[in-house]
Order: structure tokens, then sequence, then C-alpha cells
């Protein structure tokens, strides 16, 4: 029978921290604007903001991504002290390799001068250009100096790579070595091609990457190589929690996993999570799973997808103790991004 968790309230001791909140820097946009068209994106200005539009699809890029005032008007209202800031798709992947490294400094430097400006509100997660990761190793090197970033952010896939490629390795073992958590978030989905009617693409897309992610992070070794490494799951790990016992049950009876030393369910608390999961009794049964220590405040700001108020959907939550509040506000977030 599962053990109930007292509900409580406490006032946090240290700051609550939004481990998911997207940015798109002014000097990111410029850069796209100035020479997007030139290097595979057709750039237009609307009356809702900047339109990026891609072979892989069509994003937009309003004042709300941008503006840091009207950030922190959010921040307020939500309650939340910090943001790790992150950049959203398309990220970078898309552009040819030196334009990737481009765009992927000038959001680097863009959050070590947010963070520098307000060294209480805001950390970066550095964006690397992983099509090329010989540049991905060489920004993650000098980014790592950057005052105020903590962490590196990277897609689920690499313009259809899994992360299993050897080629991603050094990158890995620079994070390991850096102390660095990696923040892991969808740009490509599964066969797209299914999934373009009611917005499956985000609904049910975005949850079955990370379940792939996470997967081939697992059965290709990645976390048996790089035993230190953290890797947070945005999303609280789309479908790969909900369907580790299926897992279990395939590395025992498959030949494809015979490699596999230990269950798929030893790896869960390898990985960190966000709160998004819009449920707040599949939210109960991932604390049960995982440990509040093993789970992080997100919003994924400012979409609509994401959570207007994400400090009071734990007031939702069963059984939350006050232990397990604090942690996923703010202590688990704190440890790993050193705050």
């Amino acid at each position: 029978m599962k053990k109930a968790r007292k509900l409580t309230k406490p006032a946090r001791k240290g700051p609550v921290i939004d481990i998911h909140a997207h940015w798109f820097p002014p000097e990111w946009v410029e850069l796209i604007e100035a020479e997007g068209n030139q290097n595979g994106a057709r750039v237009e200005r609307t009356e809702k903001g900047l339109s990026l539009n891609l072979l892989r699809g069509i994003n937009m890029i309003t004042n709300q991504h941008v503006d840091m005032d009207i950030r922190l008007k959010a921040m307020r209202r939500q309650g939340v002290d910090m943001h790790a800031l992150s950049l959203c798709a398309p990220m970078v992947y898309w552009a040819p390799p030196e334009f990737g490294l481009r765009l992927s400094r000038a959001f680097n430097d863009a959050c070590s001068a947010a963070y520098l400006k307000s060294p209480d509100r805001y950390v970066g997660l550095a964006m690397l250009p992983m099509q090329a990761p010989e540049l991905a190793l060489l920004e993650l090197e000098r980014a790592s100096a950057l005052p105020g970033m903590r962490g590196a952010y990277m897609a689920t896939s690499v313009n259809g790579k899994n992360l299993d490629e050897e080629a991603f390795f050094p990158v890995y073992a620079k994070c390991e070595q850096l102390r660095w958590p990696i923040f892991l978030h969808p740009t490509d989905t599964l066969a797209p091609e299914r999934i373009s009617k009611y917005h499956l693409r985000n609904l049910l897309g975005i949850p079955y990457e990370h379940g792939v992610a996470a997967a081939s992070l697992m059965f290709g070794g990645v976390l048996d190589t790089f035993p230190k490494l953290e890797v947070l799951l945005s999303h609280a790990g789309g479908a790969f929690p909900w369907l580790i016992g299926r897992m279990d049950h395939g590395t025992k009876v498959r030949a494809e996993l015979k490699h596999m030393k230990r269950l798929p369910s030893r790896y869960l608390r390898r990985f960190t999570y966000d709160t998004i999961t819009h449920s707040p009794q599949l939210l109960s049964y991932l604390v049960d799973l995982v440990g509040a220590d093993r789970i992080m405040l997100g919003s994924d700001y400012c979409f609509d997808m994401g959570y207007e108020q994400p400090v009071r959907f734990l007031d939702r939550v069963p059984g939350l103790s006050a232990q397990d509040r604090g942690l996923i506000l703010g202590g688990t977030a704190a440890r790993l991004l050193k705050i």
C-alpha cells in the first residue's frame, strides 16, 4: 500500500527556482534576423513578433519570449525567485555548423550578462552546436568559464541522431568533469507526418521524445560510461518513467538487451525530472517512484502548454510533505546548479 505523505506548506528557506524557463535574448534574435535568411531560415517580422520558417516547422518569437521586464513581472506573479534560462525550439542544430556556433555563443554570452546584472534572478544553461560535436566541445569549454553558466542544454535528438552516438561522448565527458547537469528538451519529434493534427506533436510527440532519449542514454551505455553525469528530463520525463516496467521486462527476455548489466528501473534515479505533468496524481507518483530529491520545479515559461502558476500546482499534489516541497521548489535545483 502506498505510504501517505503529510501535506504541509512551509516557507521556503532558499530561492524558488524554475528549472524550465525559456528565453530568446535580443542579441540572439538580432543575429537570426540579420543572417538567418542566408543560413537556412526564412525570417519574417510580423505584428506578433519574429517568425522563423524552417523545414521542420515554424517558430514564433514574441516579446514575452524576449523581454526581461515582462519575465520579471511573471516571476513575481508566480512566486518564483530564479529562472535557469534556456533556449527553445528551434535551438541551433538546423543551422550550418559555424552559424550554429555563433548562435550558441550569442545565447550563452547573453545568459552570462543577465546573471551579472541580476545574479539573484538568473543562471544560464549553455547552448551547444551539437550538429558539430567538435565545435560543441569548444563552446562548452568557453561557456564553462562565463559567470552564471551552470549547465548544458541539449535536444533529445540531434538532426535525427539519438544521444548514444559516440561522437557526442567527448561532450558528455566534459560535462561530467565540470559537474554540469545536462538539461534535455525536444525540438523534433518522431513521425511528424502522423502527429500534425490535434496538436499531437506537443501532446504526445514531446513525451515520446523524452522516452527515446532516456532509453538511448541508458541502453546505449552513456550513463554507465559517465557514472557521475547528471541528466534532467523536462516534462517530468515524458513517457520514460511510466514505461519502466515494460523496459524491465524487455531487458529480461530480449536478446537485443542482453548487454544490460542492470534493469532499467535501476536507472530511474540517474535522471532528474521537472514538475510538468499537468496531473497532481502523476507527480505524486513520480515523487514516490524517484524521490523528491530528483524533481525540480518547472513552468515551461512562457508557453501555453506550461504552468501559469507552477508553485500553486504543488498545492494540488496529494500528500506532499514539507521536506518534499522544499526540495522541489528549489533544494534539488540549488544543489545541481550550485546556487
